[in-house]
């Protein structure tokens, strides 16, 4: 006898929320280990720009991630107006 196409549709969709669960979790998993890594290594000195472009993050991120713990970061310049030498 063969399968209701909606029974094996419930059950193709059922494995996708799955994985999607999974695939959820895994990469919050690793963002948090990322974090983690690169506030240690912000910590021992390590230059930042370097940090940062090894764990392939935005500048924004990284100094969210520094104020967010507790670690100083300094205040950005102001943007230079066109003509400014």
């Amino acid at each position: 006898m063969a399968a209701i196409p909606e029974e094996a549709q419930a059950a193709a969709l059922r494995t996708v929320a799955e994985v999607s669960l999974r695939r959820t979790e895994a990469i919050t998993k690793l963002d948090r280990e990322l974090r983690e890594a690169t506030l240690a290594a912000v910590r021992t000195g390590a230059p930042r720009s370097r940090i940062r472009a090894l764990a392939g993050i935005s500048p924004n991120t990284l100094y969210a991630w520094l104020a967010e713990s507790g670690i100083e970061v300094r205040a950005k310049a102001p943007r230079k107006k066109e003509g400014d030498a």
